[in-house]
């Protein structure tokens, strides 16, 4: 298997963010005045994360993506939170296992007593890595190193702990070589302190230099058994801010185990005896030893009371700037992709971890040490404490294995370690950053900054400082920017042609051009999997999930055709006698062109007279390439008479705006706004001509408690007003009059437009009606006999006695409880009821809410997601801040094309059907997806199941036909046909899928089934299923190696990290701030996203500013979602498809600010601005037009946010920085992909 990544993880992940609690009352963000940096009297210094001095270049992944670190860095001295302790080599084509196995310790007498000691782990195919020889300058590959193939080892041997070990547990021994190590999921904080494992050491597959004996378990350990628990968590109490303690329920994976107590002093010590030193003295070939002297106090579990000595969470200091030798024998000679990090030293023993941050993570709900009682926060932490769900992602069920002849090792990173303190059980994650830890250097960040000690050049060897804790290198890790990057680089150049079947598209992110030759563009089409199983078996084994994401009226750019529209007169489109699938291109000529044999189905059907046409010599028609039915993906049909409701020709659809006009939509400044807005607008109405006049009648109701119709007829000289007040019993005062053409009526709608915030100006009603303003437009549709859309424009709760009145049933109390799926149930069935007569009659309704207050979206959102409309919402509408953002969404969807009274139905060949479906429609039947509006955004998403077997020669086929009545009036039918390849081997599936669009469907499945399972079980599913797939892969495609890597398929070795950031979502995993209005908004918005826009909106993309080339048209390349690539002298752009953010570090350059802001100074820029000053500059120029480019390629139109560091709003911005942990409890990247490779060894074993 060529195309697989492995990776070595045997190190903890990041750290936590480095802020401490914000003050009270600050939901999600802290108090002006709360800083991050040292400040006097604020604990010991709290440092920023990783920003270089002022100035100085960011250096995130390198111009080619490469992904080692810099060269010329020595991460170890300068920047200990980050040792690499591995180098990833990977051709990416080429399997590249991520090694997180542990290894047990090298077979090798202890070494001789020195301090410091300096070695060389290199041999001669070396690259270094980890600290030079004395005397060496520190090097470091390349940012931009790429994966090689090989196995990345982030282990090395462990120093034993004095400690005893009890029986091995047989059935753990079967996981060939333990993952042990695999920080994945189990293992123990590393002597370095929690969360940072000393290296193991990388070892070749099981016949190297030792046998693995069966795992000893840790007898003294009562907290943590050594075996994995049940998952049945701890009742948690609930938590009360957003920092601090996290909600029930949400906290992120554990990524180290607890500590087990084990025998030996827990006093604080100087550095540990060098009896607990194990060194090789020849260290085997393929193992790198690493040194490293076990920390022998309490580690602090975050969470936890910070020890008595140091209740400031000091940062333990640096390691000595000498490197410490192997005594004894030369380096290993191993190959290039075994790397040595680092030696790791520890904190004294009372000295608490630096890596807290924050309670316990349970994300994914591990079971709880054994009857360990719930922690008590730290100290600085606001919220109760959380009980943990499960074990922690380092279980101590994975142990070194020993070897002849050595005292057994220590346990291996994350697995267990030093005795905890009393009352401290926990997982201290790794993240980037935390509570009172200061961190170090980025690679490649230049200069120190000021208040930092001892980063940027190394450090002087302290008397007994301990040295820093290690973690797993994000660098070492799959990086989306290297993969999008690549991408681009490899399929952005040449046209995508679809004539090959089972060909995977480029990525969502990469600008192409498609050339239509039989299969659908990817812009309407993308599948999870271009290879499909040929049998069920195959299918459940991999747990790959098929879906299609289809979206049937998407805009395709400038430079691609339009689909053909064929007609094929009255006898209307040739279709296969028995299935009715359309003609295409799968369709095959038999007896000389007087039947087709149908692709679906394989029946065969006779060719209608008038579109006979003669086979050429290969049995194609000679007509085939003029028609494009026959050598097209993707094209429409007229419909004939039959294909309409009643046997009639549709009339042309209607617009109906309907106005909130109570005392908040009035005040707001809402209604003046929507009414000057519609008098320019309505000429912009969809039209399929832009030469003729629009087809679409418009009609205008307002109301609060009670409905006002308005005549606009064009013979009038004023319009009139019809109140219905009877809003129990709708009706539509007048029939002629009320939906009228706009170029005729012009002058009545205007002084209409003009009189209604006048009317209302004064009212001081301020309850609503909700249902029954739905209600009035279906009526008015249903009186004119036509589909048509109905803009709502809505602001509070509809409170008023009326049908559809609801109540206030907020209750942050039931999040993370079994009952939270109630709140996104709508709490009464009308609506449910009337988006079934408004998809009967094809009204479709876009909802636009300004709420100041809970309106419970979960219910109004009913209609708008029952009928293929779009629900916007504004909080706390500013009509200073937040009109240009309004305007830009409401002239969008007035203007953008769509379909009216449409209906879908998928069609596939045998072997395979739809089972399915994911979006904003209704279904009255199992086959029949029914939207009263279908817009150029909105997807359908359909699952697929095997109903028989498939066969390799023939594929799988599958037909989306919509039909649906354009915005002229006109029936149409939109085909689009996708072939894909079938395959036997599972190696074939893994080896053509499409991460992007499994990541899609899995949240939509995942969004949908909050409605039924609590939101835990949800996340729960998602990783297990996600543990299937991967283990499938590793147990079936790749090359037999040792449990302790991780191995990921080349083409999903992002399904960890996307998957994350599904699972830390606001929907899965909300922070204590965010509404359930927000979470019901979000579910009902991304189950009709398409794949781009779900891509960028669970991984955002920041874009370095300080790299901008004005010169060139292009961007400069996205860097990765994280903290630590922030520099402080930069500026970045932040998208995420509703956000867009401009974040401004506090030493960025007086120029670069002067280009942007038009002040040098940071202290001036104003963070409220929502647009940059057009400043006559080219740098100012050019970063506004990317702006403008960035917004039209999203549905919604994203509002600019300036965010300056360590201003308040930076919480919100850190929110989308989702490699890191986040506040609601989700895990980091780093600590996520060590959980995953936990589930998946457990799977395996």
């Amino acid at each position: 298997m060529r195309d697989e990544l492995k990776m070595n993880v045997n190190q903890q992940p990041h750290l936590a963010s480095p802020y401490g609690q914000p003050q009270p009352g600050y939901q999600r963000y802290p108090q002006p005045g709360y800083q991050r940096y040292p400040q006097p009297g604020y604990g010991s210094g709290h440092m920023p994360v990783g920003y270089p001095d002022q100035n100085t270049p960011y250096n995130g992944p390198g111009s080619a993506y490469q992904q080692g670190p810099p060269q010329g860095y020595s991460p170890y001295a300068s920047f200990p939170s980050k040792n690499l302790a591995t180098n990833l080599v990977s051709d990416l084509s080429s399997s590249s296992p991520l090694d997180l196995g542990m290894r047990g310790p090298p077979t090798s007498g202890a070494p001789p007593v020195s301090d410091a000691q300096s070695y060389s782990p290199f041999g001669q195919g070396d690259i270094q890595n980890g600290p030079p020889p004395m005397g060496a300058p520190p090097q470091r590959p390349p940012v931009s190193q790429t994966y090689t193939s090989g196995a990345v080892n982030l282990s090395g041997p462990q120093p034993p702990y004095v400690q005893q070990f009890g029986a091995p547990p047989v059935s753990v021994q079967q996981m060939t070589n333990q993952m042990a190590s695999m920080q994945v999921g189990s293992t123990a904080p590393s002597p370095a302190g929690p969360g940072y494992a000393p290296p193991s050491v990388s070892q070749a597959p099981i016949s190297a230099a030792y046998t693995p004996a069966a795992p000893h378990t840790f007898s003294p350990s009562s907290a943590a058994p050594t075996h994995l628990l049940p998952t049945e968590g701890v009742a948690q109490p609930l938590s009360q801010s957003y920092y601090g303690a996290l909600p029930p329920a949400q906290q992120p994976f554990p990524n180290t185990a607890p500590a087990f107590s084990t025998a030996g002093p827990t006093q604080p010590q100087a550095p540990p005896p060098v009896t607990q030193q194990s060194f090789p003295q020849t260290p085997p070939v393929s193992q790198p030893p690493f040194s490293t002297a076990p920390s022998l106090g309490p580690t602090q579990s975050y969470g936890g009371p910070p020890p008595p000595a140091q209740p400031s969470f000091p940062r333990p200091q640096h390691p000595t700037s000498q490197p410490s030798v192997f005594p004894g024998g030369p380096p290993p000679t191993s190959a290039p992709s075994q790397l040595p990090g680092p030696m790791s030293s520890h904190p004294p023993v009372s000295q608490p971890s630096p890596y807290h941050s924050g309670p316990p993570p349970t994300t994914t709900g591990f079971p709880p040490q054994g009857g360990a009682p719930p922690r008590p926060p730290l100290a600085g932490m606001q919220g109760p404490p959380m009980a943990l769900q499960g074990p922690p992602m380092a279980q101590a069920n994975h142990v070194p294995p020993s070897q002849p002849g050595i005292p057994p090792g220590p346990p291996n990173a994350g697995m267990s370690g030093p005795p905890q303190q009393p009352g401290m059980q926990g997982y201290p994650p790794q993240q980037n950053g935390a509570f009172g830890q200061v961190r170090g250097h980025q690679p490649g960040y230049a200069a120190p900054y000021s208040g930092q000690q001892n980063y940027g050049a190394p450090p002087a060897a302290p008397a007994s400082a301990p040295p820093a804790p290690k973690r797993l290198d994000p660098d070492s890790i799959p990086s989306p920017i290297q993969v999008i990057e690549d991408d681009k680089a490899n399929k952005g150049n040449e046209p995508f042609t679809t004539g090959v079947r089972g060909q995977a598209p480029p990525l969502v992110t990469t600008n192409f051009q498609v050339r239509d030759q039989g299969n659908a563009s990817p812009r309407y089409i993308r599948c999870t999997a271009y290879n499909m199983p040929c049998n069920s078996d195959v299918a459940k084994q991999s747990q790959v999930p098929l879906a299609a994401v289809i979206k049937p009226l998407a805009t395709l750019p400038p430079d691609e055709t339009p689909p053909y529209l064929v007609d094929h007169g009255e006898s209307g489109p040739i279709r296969c006698n028995r299935c009715k699938a359309y003609m295409c291109p799968f369709m095959q000529f038999i007896e000389g062109g007087r039947r087709f044999l149908c692709g679906f189905c394989s029946c065969v059907t006779e060719v209608p007279p008038h579109f006979f046409q003669h086979l050429d010599h290969t049995g194609k028609r000679v007509d085939c390439y003029d028609r494009p039915e026959l050598s097209m993906g993707s094209y429409e049909f007229t419909a004939t008479v039959d294909y309409c409701k009643n046997n009639k020709f549709p009339q042309p659809p209607a617009f109906i705006f309907l106005i909130d006009v109570s005392y908040n939509a009035v005040k707001s400044g809402l209604v003046g706004i929507v009414c000057q807005e519609l008098k320019t607008l309505l000429d912009y109405l969809p039209r399929e001509n832009p030469d003729v006049e629009s087809n679409i009648r418009v009609g205008f109701v307002t109301y609060n408690k009670v409905l006002h119709f308005y005549n606009v007829k064009a013979s009038l000289a004023q319009p009139q007003m019809m109140v219905v007040s009877d809003v129990a019993d709708m009706f539509v005062p007048l029939l002629d009059g009320f939906l009228v053409n706009v170029s005729e009526s012009r002058v009545v709608i205007e002084s209409l437009l003009d009189q209604i915030p006048e009317m209302f100006a004064d009212t001081r009603e301020t309850e609503t009606v909700f249902g029954p303003v739905i209600q009035a437009g279906l009526e008015a549709l249903k009186a004119a006999d036509c589909a048509g859309k109905l803009f709502v424009f809505h602001s509070s709760l509809p409170i008023a006695e009326a049908p559809g009145k609801l109540k206030n049933r907020e209750d942050k109390k039931l999040v993370g409880t079994d009952k939270e799926k109630s709140l996104f149930q709508p709490q009464v069935s009308f609506y449910n009821t009337l988006a079934k007569e408004c998809v009967t009659q094809g009204c479709c309704v876009d909802l636009f809410l300004f709420p100041n207050q809970y309106v419970d979206v979960a219910t109004l959102g009913v209609v708008p997601t029952s009928t293929g409309g779009s629900i916007y919402k504004y909080t706390y509408f500013q009509a200073s801040t937040d009109q240009e953002r309004f305007l830009n969404d409401l002239r969008r969807d007035v203007q953008k094309q769509m379909g009216f009274d449409a209906v879908m139905r998928v069609r596939t060949s045998t072997g395979i059907r739809a089972t399915d479906f994911f979006g904003s429609f209704y279904m009255s039947n199992t086959t029949d997806v029914e939207l009263a509006g279908l817009d150029c955004d909105k997807t359908v998403t359909v699952e697929f199941r095997h109903d028989d077997k498939l066969s390799e020669e023939t594929g799988a086929l599958m037909q989306c036909a919509v039909l649906y009545t354009s915005c002229s009036g006109q029936r149409r039918l939109r085909i689009h046909n996708m072939a894909v390849n079938c395959c036997s081997q599972l190696a074939d599936l893994y080896r053509n899928c499409e991460t992007d669009t499994i990541i899609s469907f899995f949240a939509k499945y995942a969004y949908r089934s909050v409605l039924s399972s609590p939101t835990k079980n949800v996340r729960d599913s998602l990783v297990n299923q996600c543990a299937q797939i991967l283990a499938c892969y590793r147990k079936n495609c790749a090359n037999p190696s040792s449990a302790g890597q991780l191995i990921l398929p080349e083409c999903m070795k992002l399904l960890p990290v996307y998957l994350n950031c599904v699972l830390k979502s606001d929907v899965l995993q909300p922070g204590a701030d965010v509404s359930l209005d927000d979470r019901a908004y979000l579910r009902q918005l991304v189950s009709a996203m398409d794949v781009a826009d779900s891509h960028v909106f669970f991984y955002p993309r920041l874009l370095p500013l300080q790299k901008l080339d004005v010169e060139s048209t292009s961007l400069p390349v996205a860097v990765r979602d994280s903290e630590e690539r922030l520099s402080r002298g930069g500026v970045y752009l932040l998208e995420n498809g509703l956000n867009l953010f401009l974040w401004v570090g506090v030493s960025a350059q007086q120029e670069l600010l002067q280009n942007i802001f038009g002040t040098t100074s940071f202290s001036q820029i104003d963070p409220s601005m929502t647009s940059l000053p057009a400043l006559d500059n080219p740098f100012s120029k050019r970063l506004r037009e990317i702006i403008e480019s960035v917004r039209a390629k999203r549905s919604r139109y994203m509002k600019l946010m300036v965010v300056k560091q360590e201003d308040k709003l930076e919480m919100i911005f850190k929110h989308f920085l989702v490699e890191d942990k986040s506040n609601s409890g989700g895990a980091s990247y780093v600590d996520f992909l060590c959980h995953m490779h936990k589930e998946i060894r457990q799977l395996m074993s």
